[in-house]
């Protein structure tokens, strides 16, 4: 894919959303921290629900500290791996705590020693809570990346590596969440909405999706009688005639009654 179809790739995601925004709800850079944490193997819907009870119990380093792994379990019960979870968190909240003062630092290295933080989700928070022009490379934006020939790569490190390279400095900072949202609601794993695209022109994905032959109208249908109404009686049976005999049978009963 050359320089000019990346551009104008990147110029119809714009237009479409000039202003992205992660859908994990929060209101402070922990809230986030936690809520990506959460997120992993889970949808960000789940993620809500769930942080919506806890944020109004426990929202900052101490507090979530103070809460402790089996307290905090219930909060987090419904999304999956919630054990190793819950340990994490409660973990890189006492971090926080006791060595940044209760801040989350802004830093990459700092962030990837926290328990249950990876390259991934430090990207996150970076991009997200400071405003970095980092790209977080997850099953979407993987997919995203290979399908269109946008950057292709054989591991999320990779695919990283070459949409930092080959994406212009202007849309860096929102490209991770133009190519999330466009993987989870457009450019889906299973079957690709293609025809509702709007970079489908520039994708270099072969096997595209067309749009589906309108559907033949229906037939009309016999009306049915309104509820509550009697049903139609029965047609009566016609009383069938007796066979009529032959001619000859007629003459010979008119000669023995005459």
């Amino acid at each position: 894919m050359n320089p000019q179809k990346r551009r104008q790739i990147f110029e119809r995601l714009r237009a479409a959303n000039p202003e992205p925004r992660s859908e994990l709800e929060h209101e402070t850079p922990f809230e986030l921290l936690v809520a990506v944490v959460l997120s992993a193997q889970a949808t960000d819907k789940g993620v809500n629900k769930a942080t919506a009870r806890l944020y109004r119990v426990a929202n900052t380093p101490a507090a979530i500290a103070r809460l402790g792994v089996d307290a905090l379990i219930p909060y987090i019960s419904s999304i999956g791996l919630f054990n190793t979870k819950a340990k994490n968190v409660v973990a890189l909240s006492q971090i926080l705590r006791d060595e940044y003062g209760g801040e989350v630092p802004r830093d990459r290295a700092a962030l990837e020693r926290l328990p249950g933080v990876g390259r991934k989700t430090a990207n996150v928070v970076l991009n997200v809570a400071f405003g970095e022009p980092t790209i977080a490379v997850d099953t979407h934006i993987f997919r995203v990346a290979n399908r269109t020939r946008l950057a292709p790569g054989k591991d999320p490190p990779e695919v990283e590596e070459r949409l930092l390279k080959f994406t212009p400095d202007e849309f860096r900072l929102h490209a991770h969440h133009w190519l999330i949202l466009h993987g989870r609601y457009v450019c889906v794993a299973r079957v690709p909405k293609c025809p509702q695209c709007v970079i489908a022109d520039l994708c270099e994905y072969p096997s595209k999706t067309r749009a589906l032959p309108a559907a033949e109208p229906l037939k009309a249908l016999p009306l049915k009688p309104p509820l509550g109404a009697p049903a139609p009686a029965p047609a009566r049976a016609q009383k069938a005639e007796p066979a009529r005999r032959p001619a000859a049978a007629r003459r010979a009963v008119k000669r023995a009654k005459d």
